[in-house]
């Protein structure tokens, strides 16, 4: 009777709830700060990682329906967030760069399925430290006089950051702190020489200096970080007039033969400016000793003789040259003076001859480095030419004889005697990996004369080796292959690096660095690559290494190689069941499958077959090698097919010992006991209890999932009729009472309906047991005052059906039959509520109990 007024008030309520208008969705506005709401005043680091949960769109609706969210970007721009529809939340899906984009413009709107509501919202980017310097206007090159004062600025470099705050801020310094030369203004970026420090392009022409910007630091990531830059601004020196000329080629001897001619040249005095970067023009001229018997071209330094040998009163004449720089500065000349010495000879009888500093000599050894600097004079070769004659007889041509370009020989026009020069020409050229010997001969050929006497010395130059040259390895990469039971301390691949260098220089130093070379060692001198003596190889745990090999001379000159270490799968892992294989429900006609997992980590080793070890009788099951799907016989189609092959057992559950074994070499295996309990499609139609039991006998979470899926409509439907009545009240301004029903819990059913009850739902799986009936004490109270038990409203209706006058029925099942014998007489079952499948439930896991023991012993 209390069921009509409360039908009355939902139907009331319903007709109330239409009639009112549907109000448009809103966004929450949570303010600055907030991560959830309409993204108000929402900000976003730039280094936030693509794919993280930066905000939740969140809004109510007036009806309480269901919201989606939603979020859209202007044309011509990036999607940068992703929405959840159904929960709000906000997902970055493209890399920010507040350099490149410093806000982000989106539509966001919020829709109850009536009504839409969009919002344009600007989401702003902040900075993180993710720029580094870059100078500006490179390369840098400067053009200084060598005269310039200590402390001058020299040149200005200048670099930017494109971030703001101390991350865009920038110092420079010096990448050589201890540089003697140069200094740097940490804030301007003026490079200064140092007080006190000088430039001399006749000792240095050029200093490369490295200048390094560094900002201020800032987070990246969550961590501070700081970056840096580095540019090289190369000083080129300017020659200026500060070094007086020098002679080349002294000292100067000439031969004035008793046929020279008046007028003929006997020897040329060649001189250099000092300041080579703007030589002047230099003009010679004799100073005294001549008595003007000779003279001097003061342009070409050619000395000629002026009078005829006759009248020649000495027989050596020392005469003294002297050069001056002609400059546009008004200042004092540079000069320079140099002696000469001229000899009178007559007769053409004397080849040249080449002298050391203990007589002639015509084998000149030099030990020397490789690749000396351009220009450069081999000061160890004291070497000497002479022609005894006089005149033109002892005027004579100075070449080398061998590889060309490398060396060239001053001077290359001799009179009488001079002082032979020889100079660098091709540096390169000079590698000791390439020759270690280098042999030249120095040829004198006289110029004038019809016997062209002429004479050779040998220049043998020994090369000593320099560390100019960085080992290199024999690969970019080194692969190797190792089986993962390779026990500690095992040899893996060897590297080689070869140096060209020689002694001290040319040895190598092998060393491993990377985060895969934890467990090995390199050897340092022969580059043999073995595993950590604790070291424990697992394919199944890391199955690849990778990690850098460095070869190193002692100078620090190095190379780079990659290794690469693959682990080769053993098969150490035998096939593991799981853990819920134990006992299994089959339903005629549907295979029950089993899994087994075997760890290693490659095929054929982590590949399973199945395989039946035992069963009793034989005949009953099959297995699929592959998947592990157990199946019936295919003659098997019935229980009464299985009844009649099974007749002996009928008193037992079947057990089926299966074998999992992989197909690795060695083979390992596993065996596992099954035991299954057969039914029919049937049987497990005629209840539907009986079959939800079955299902979720091996999945005991169905069936917690399906009695919370009950709980949580139970609880929906209390809070919507809760809700309902609190806006009811508050618009009638009332509070009404709150009723509460008490309800009698309803007495256990009598024994004979519960009997009866089982013998119209023989269908459950549980009813393979036999019921055997006792008196109808147990579990009942009073039979005079028990009154019949209430309706179930969350359970159908048991079905109705005729009363049975059987004394025995049967349930079928694999493990056989009992025969319990039922009252004649047996009530018509009515609708039975919850304490009778609460009473069924109990008795029909004792029985399970009680049959898992009998098969135990049976099996």
């Amino acid at each position: 009777m209390r069921r009509e007024p409360r039908a009355a008030l939902a139907l009331g309520l319903l007709h109330f709830c239409l009639a009112q208008p549907n109000f448009a969705p809103h966004f929450f506005d949570n303010g600055l700060g907030s991560t959830s709401g309409n993204m108000a005043l929402f900000s976003l680091p730039e280094d936030t990682p693509v794919g993280s949960h930066v905000y939740t769109l969140n809004g109510t609706d007036p009806e309480g329906d269901p919201l989606s969210y939603h979020i859209s970007f202007d044309p011509g721009t990036r999607n940068v967030f992703s929405v959840d529809p159904n929960f709000g939340n906000i997902t970055l899906v493209e890399e920010l760069d507040r350099e490149r984009e410093d806000e982000i413009e989106a539509i966001i709107s919020i829709s109850d399925g009536l009504n839409l509501v969009a919002e344009k919202v600007v989401i702003l980017v902040t900075d993180a430290n993710d720029e580094a310097p870059s100078f500006v206007q490179q390369p840098y090159v400067v053009l200084v006089p060598e005269d310039t004062p200590s402390g001058s600025s020299i040149f200005k470099v200048r670099a930017v950051d494109k971030d703001t705050g101390s991350g865009g801020s920038v110092t420079y310094f010096l990448q050589n702190l201890h540089s003697t030369n140069f200094a740097m203004d940490r804030h301007s970026g003026v490079l200064r020489l140092q007080p006190g420090a000088t430039l001399d392009y006749e000792k240095s022409r050029a200093h490369f200096v490295t200048v390094v910007a560094k900002d201020g630091g800032g987070k990246l990531r969550g961590a501070h970080v700081a970056f840096s830059a580095t540019a090289t601004v190369t000083v080129n020196v300017e020659d200026v007039q500060d070094t007086a000329p020098v002679f080349v080629g002294t000292p100067y001897y000439g031969y004035v033969y008793e046929d020279t001619l008046p007028g003929s040249e006997v020897l040329s005095v060649v001189a250099v400016d000092g300041d080579r970067g703007k030589p002047n023009q230099l003009l010679y001229s004799l100073v005294n000793g001549s008595d003007g018997a000779f003279e001097i071209n003061e342009t070409s330094g050619v000395i000629s003789v002026m009078q005829s040998p006759a009248q020649l009163r000495r027989e050596v004449y020392d005469l003294h040259v002297q050069v001056t720089e002609v400059s546009s500065v008004v200042s004092l000349a540079a000069q320079a003076t140099v002696p000469v010495t001229i000899r009178i000879v007559d007769l053409n009888n004397h080849p040249p001859t080449f002298y050391g500093e203990s007589g002639p000599q015509n084998r000149f050894e030099l030990s020397m480095y490789e690749h000396p600097p351009q220009g450069e004079i081999l000061r160890g070769l004291k070497i000497t030419v002479n022609d005894s004659d006089q005149g033109a007889n002892a005027k004579f041509n100075l070449r080398l004889v061998g590889p060309g370009g490398i060396f060239r020989v001053v001077p290359q026009t001799v009179l009488n005697e001079a002082q032979v020069t020889i100079i660098v020409e091709n540096s390169a050229a000079i590698d000791f990996e390439k020759s270690k010997v280098l042999t030249f001969k120095l040829l004198a050929i006289e110029v004038n004369t019809p016997e062209k006497f002429s004479s050779t010395a040998d220049i043998v130059i020994q090369l000593l080796d320099t560390n100019d040259n960085v080992p290199k390895f024999t690969s970019h990469y080194y692969i190797a292959r190792i089986p993962e039971n390779t026990p500690g301390g095992s040899n893996v691949v060897a590297v080689t690096a070869v140096d060209p260098d020689t002694g001290p220089w040319g040895k190598v130093k092998y060393s491993i660095y990377g985060t895969g070379a934890d467990i090995f060692l390199i050897h340092p001198s022969t580059g043999l690559i073995y595993t950590q003596p604790w070291a424990t190889l697992d394919a199944e745990a890391t199955s690849r290494y990778n990690f850098y090999v460095k070869a190193e001379d002692m100078e620090g000159r190095y190379s780079l190689a990659e290794v690469f270490i693959t682990l080769l799968d053993v098969n150490d892992h035998y096939p593991q069941f799981g853990k819920s294989i134990q006992e299994r429900t089959m339903v005629l006609g549907t295979p029950v499958r089993i899994e087994a997992t075997d760890q290693d980590a490659e095929e054929p080793n982590n590949l399973v077959d199945y395989s039946i070890t035992r069963a009793e009788p034989a005949n009953v099951f099959d297995i699929d090698a592959h998947t592990g799907e157990i199946s019936l016989k295919n003659s098997i189609r019935s229980l009464d097919a299985l009844h009649n092959i099974t007749m002996p057992h009928r008193d037992c559950t079947w057990s089926v010992e299966v074998q999992a074994k992989d197909r690795g070499s060695p083979s390992f295996s596993t065996t596992a006991l099954l035991k299954i309990d057969i039914t029919d499609t049937e049987t497990l139609s005629r209840d539907s209890m009986a079959a939800f039991l079955i299902e979720t006998k091996d999945n005991p979470m169905k069936a917690v999932g399906v009695l919370a899926g009950i709980m949580a409509v139970v609880v929906a439907i209390t809070v919507l009729i809760s809700t309902a009545t609190f806006w009811r009240n508050k618009k009638s301004n009332k509070v009404l009472p709150v009723h509460r029903v008490l309800r009698r819990r309803p007495s256990p059913a009598p024994r004979t309906v519960r009997v009866e009850w089982l013998k119209f739902r023989r269908a459950k799986a549980a009813t393979k047991f036999i019921l055997k009936e006792d008196l109808p004490t147990e579990n009942c109270n009073n039979s005079a005052r028990s009154s019949p038990p209430p309706k179930a409203p969350a359970l159908p209706p048991a079905p109705r059906m005729a009363p049975s006058t059987a004394a025995h029925w049967t349930v079928p099942t694999v493990s056989g039959s009992l025969t319990p014998k039922l009252p004649q007489q047996s009530p018509k079952p009515k609708d039975l509520g919850n304490p009778i499948q609460s009473t069924l439930v109990s008795e029909l896991k004792q029985k399970f109990e009680q049959k898992n023991a009998d098969s135990k012993a049976c099996f």
